[in-house]
């Protein structure tokens, strides 16, 4: 059997990098096993499901390398999850409520007054036929709730009933149905929840794996339970550790907290972001991954500790250098051509400057100090200049290569005297008017005799 994950986004944001370990945990597990996945939009909140965040995260995917084999969208199947409402109905396994959120509230501090668990107690399943429609007559609707399989013959007697899985991360896993309350499926408004769209979904989409947040163990108790009601049999289940930031703060969409969109603009590489997103929390150390494929190959989801994990966005500005640094020019030519670095000596100059850069960009300063002359950050002391001046007088001759820079600083060592710190800071400061960057064995040939002597103070 070919495995089936998915990655089943809420288009009411955009996604963070917790969202994206969840993406992420998918697509490697489904590489790693020949397996494929599944885009799904949760997207039947209509109010706050928007366009504009379903272009964003399918954006965001494409870049971080992850290639699903369909596209579906929840809004597109309401359809379906009528006719499975209506099934579960007819089993007698989704009973209508009519109890308004505030007595709820209440019951729930009944129970707890007199010690009892604060679940539901199911007083809707007293109601007759008469009841109902008096209730619905005074204007009431019902929500419907599933009915747990957690009692032998009197549902309002339940018992201890255990749901079992060995979960892909944590191991294995139990929940029990009678401390949980039957979980509401279909609003009063006649809106379906995650819990069983997603159930109706996996069964039609063949989902043979599902992998996601630890915030969702306990559901997977009810799921499995609708799964089963559903004449199906549950996927396997993971469970992966949540991602907080730097202090500890819980993610959020709605406060665009390390969105990915974010990270892309700010001009991360793709492979920093996966690597720090999946590697975190995890017993292989964090390291920068060249591809998706060579991180398939490293990933294990049981290796994923069971608390959670903090995401330092500092920790990715090493990743980063890391991938810059190993990058060839034909993975960077068309982005160096973007900012204006183009023609004969590109390939030199990228293969000088990368092992300078966090980002890609910062390739465009350096361009810039070759071409138009020192940069003004660090200015030259008033006691070397007439080092300096000297110094350009013994410049060899052309053509220039990677030893020129060692001919010169020779010549100026035996004419000044000067070594060391005295001797090559100057030297750098004068060429590119910064006090670190690239070797200058490999900018000199860049800059030419010509270029060079225009730098003379």
């Amino acid at each position: 059997m070919t495995p089936i994950v998915r990655f089943a986004p809420s288009p009411t944001g955009y996604i963070h990098i917790g969202n994206t370990r969840t993406a992420l945990f998918n697509w490697l597990f489904a590489l790693k096993n020949g397996g494929q996945m599944v885009l799904r939009f949760d997207d039947t909140d209509v109010e706050r499901s928007k366009t504009e965040y379903v272009e964003a995260i399918a954006e965001d995917v494409e870049w971080l390398g992850i290639k699903p084999f369909r596209v579906e969208y929840q809004s597109k199947r309401f359809a379906e999850y009528a006719a499975a409402a209506e099934r579960l109905k007819a089993a007698g396994l989704l009973y209508p409520c009519y109890e308004t959120a505030e007595e709820l509230d209440l019951k729930r501090k009944l129970r707890l007054a007199r010690r009892l668990p604060p679940v539901y107690g199911r007083d809707a399943l007293k109601l007759s036929d008469e009841d109902k429609a008096k209730l619905e007559a005074e204007g009431k609707r019902p929500h419907w709730r599933f009915l747990l399989p957690n009692f032998k013959d009197d549902p309002f007697a339940p018992v201890r009933t255990e749901v079992h899985w060995d979960d892909l991360v944590r191991g294995p896993e139990t929940v029990d149905l009678a401390s949980l309350s039957d979980p509401v499926l279909i609003r009063e408004d006649g809106t379906y929840l995650y819990t069983f769209t997603s159930v109706v979904d996996d069964i039609d989409m063949n989902i043979t794996h599902i992998i996601r947040g630890d915030d969702h163990v306990t559901n997977s108790g009810v799921q499995i339970s609708i799964f089963e009601a559903m004449g199906a049999k549950s996927p396997q289940l993971g469970h992966h550790n949540l991602l907080t930031t730097a202090t500890g703060e819980g993610l959020s969409k709605r406060t665009s907290a390390l969105s990915v969109g974010s990270l892309r603009r700010a001009g991360y590489e793709p492979m920093a972001v996966a690597s720090l997103a999946v590697l975190t929390g995890t017993s292989e150390n964090v390291v920068a991954m060249p591809d998706m494929n060579a991180l398939a190959a490293i990933f294990d989801p049981a290796s994923t500790s069971k608390s959670s994990s903090k995401f330092d966005p500092a920790d990715l500005d090493a990743l980063n250098r890391a991938l810059i640094h190993a990058m060839p020019f034909s993975d960077a030519k068309d982005r160096l051509a973007a900012l204006g670095i183009q023609g004969d000596d590109a390939e030199a100059f990228w293969l000088a400057v990368r092992s300078n850069l966090t980002f890609v960009s910062d390739a465009a300063q350096w361009w810039a100090i070759v071409k138009n002359g020192p940069a003004s950050d660090e200015p030259l002391a008033d006691e070397d200049r007439d080092f300096v001046r000297a110094a350009f007088d013994v410049l060899p001759s052309e053509p220039w290569n990677h030893e020129t820079w060692k001919s010169w600083t020779d010549a100026v060592k035996v004419q000044s005297g000067r070594k060391g710190k005295g001797l090559f800071m100057p030297l750098r400061i004068a060429l590119t008017g910064r006090s670190s960057g690239p070797e200058l064995a490999d900018l000199l040939p860049l800059l030419g005799r010509e270029g060079t002597l225009a730098r003379r103070p």
